[in-house]
Order: C-alpha cells, then sequence, then structure tokens
C-alpha cells in the first residue's frame, strides 16, 4: 500500500491506455511519453502496458505502508532524505517515504512491481483528465493498493537508446492538400517552439503560422494520437493522449510513433524541427526503438 503525503501538481495513473471505446467518444488516455512509462515498468518487471504513476514537472512525496520494489525514469528519487540513484529497480521498505525531484523533462514515470492495483474503468486504469475517467489527479491522503512482489535488480543502460533531440519525424497528410504549399515547405522548413498552454491533450505550438489552400470546412473525422491538427488561425496543435476522438481541423501530418515522447516531453519554450517521412520509414523506426528498448533492460 502507498500513502500519498504530497502530490505534486499534477500526477495521476496511467496503464497502457483505454482501447476499444473510441466510437462512443472515449479518449484512450495513457502515458503522454509512452516510451519512459515502458522503461519504468521494464525495470520492474511488468508488462509495459502496467499501471504506474505519471508524474507532471514536479513529483510526490509517497509513503509505502509495505515493501515495493520501484522505479523512476525522468526524475531524481529520496528515499527518506537520501538521494538515490535512478534508471535501476530500488527496493523500498515498509514505513520509507520516496520523494521523486523536478522532472529533468515535463513528464516522469514511477512503477511498482506488480502494478498500481485499482479498480479498472472500462477495462483500464487511465486516468483520463479530458473525459473525468479513473482515478483522477492524486491528493493528499490517497491510497493506492499494490502487490507483495520483488524482483531481480535491473538497470537501464541509456547508452543503448536513442536520442532524438529536438527533431520530430512526421508521415504527411491526410489533409497536407488543405494548406498552401509554401505553408507545407515552411512547416517542415522551421522550427516551433512549445507553448505554456499545451497539456495532456495536445502540444501547442508556436511558430510559422499556416495558410489554408482551401475556404470550406472539413467535415468531423476521426483523430488519432500524434496527428497536427490545424485550427484556423493556423498555429499546429499535437494531439496527445487525452484527445479527443474526432475533430474537425485539417491535419497535416502525423508525428511517428516512435518520436511521440519527444513531444510528450518537451518544455514551454523548447524547439522542435518536423522532417517528413513515409509511412514505411515511421513503422521502420518504431521497430528500431523497440528494439532498442529490449537491449536497454540489463
Amino acid at each position: 500500500m502507498i500513502e500519498v503525503v504530497e502530490p505534486g501538481p499534477l500526477t495521476t495513473i496511467q496503464d497502457g491506455g483505454r482501447f476499444g471505446w473510441g466510437h462512443l467518444g472515449v479518449p484512450v488516455a495513457g502515458p503522454a511519453d509512452w516510451l519512459s512509462h515502458t522503461l519504468a515498468n521494464r525495470l520492474v518487471g511488468n508488462s509495459d502496458a502496467a499501471a504506474a504513476l505519471e508524474v507532471t514537472l514536479r513529483g510526490p512525496t509517497l509513503r509505502f505502508l509495505s515493501a515495493v520494489t520501484l522505479a523512476v525514469v525522468g526524475a531524481p528519487v529520496w528515499i527518506d532524505d537520501t538521494e538515490v540513484s535512478t534508471g535501476r529497480s530500488l527496493i523500498v521498505e515498509s514505513g520509507q517515504t520516496v520523494r521523486i525531484g523536478t522532472a529533468t523533462g515535463v513528464r516522469a514515470y514511477v512503477a511498482v512491481a506488480g502494478g498500481l492495483q485499482i479498480e479498472p474503468t472500462l477495462g483500464s486504469r487511465a486516468t483520463d483528465t479530458l473525459a473525468g475517467l479513473g482515478s483522477g489527479r492524486l491528493r493528499a491522503g490517497t491510497e493506492i493498493s499494490t502487490v507483495d512482489c520483488r524482483v531481480e535488480p535491473r538497470i537501464l543502460n541509456h547508452a543503448r537508446l536513442p536520442d532524438r533531440g529536438g527533431i520530430v519525424r512526421v508521415v504527411p497528410g491526410p489533409r497536407a492538400d488543405w494548406f498552401t504549399d509554401a505553408s507545407v515547405r515552411m512547416f517542415y522548413a522551421k522550427p516551433y517552439t512549445a507553448r505554456p498552454d499545451s497539456d495532456r491533450t495536445g502540444m501547442r505550438l508556436a511558430g510559422p503560422l499556416l495558410v489554408r489552400s482551401r475556404k470550406e470546412e472539413l467535415p468531423t473525422e476521426g483523430m488519432a494520437t500524434g496527428a497536427i491538427q490545424v485550427p484556423p488561425a493556423g498555429a499546429p496543435i499535437v494531439l496527445l493522449a487525452n484527445h479527443g476522438t474526432t475533430g474537425g481541423y485539417p491535419v497535416i501530418g502525423v508525428v511517428a510513433r516512435a518520436d511521440l515522447p519527444v513531444i510528450g516531453q518537451l518544455r514551454p519554450g523548447q524547439g522542435v524541427h518536423f522532417v517528413p517521412v513515409d509511412r514505411t520509414a515511421a513503422v521502420t523506426a518504431y521497430a528500431e526503438l523497440l528494439r532498442s528498448v529490449a537491449g536497454s533492460i540489463r
């Protein structure tokens, strides 16, 4: 059992996502950075989709009422006021307090062996901050059940993981033809920066405004995570984990799944540069990243 002493600005429980309900307008939710979520889970021997904590900006303080094996990816950690190494599995004894520090990006992930045991909603433990599904943001005094599960020590070898920096691959379309040729060229030639009003629903970008080549309205259509919608004002928005299942703004391109973690970790003012790739290259990049993940835990 875990007791939340101090929750941090926004800490939620996220598993792999709430799939199969899009036809009813229910978003997938899940982690904004699927890669860090996966790595934290693998460090403690969980499945990639196990429920873990997603920390935004600054982490919580947690008191453990039973012993667990724990891993944190993306932020410093203190156990009973002693800073410990991250990127590895850690043993936390009953009665100890764990404090998660400031995330190195925007988000960090905290996993415990066996996963966090809360009641699923529509088959998932993910917190949907848009639709209000799941357990909601953590609050002081909240208790989270865990299981009695110990695993062999594991270490994350960061050198095995590719560093994409601010480069993000995009599959053009399906509505790139709704923009002028000059705007499409500019979208890939000029950098964009993350706006401070971004959240788990979408990463709002500041930079060159895109001009439409068509004046009519686009009928509402299905939206995928990573879709780059462009409202009439011309400022792109990359849809993240809590995006709505449909939308009526044209999509100039879709971020390759391998690079969604880059978007999910952009701090306000941090830059990103989009590079067009075809669908085959995007699928290959994802497969290569999964192979790197498999070789990064020892």
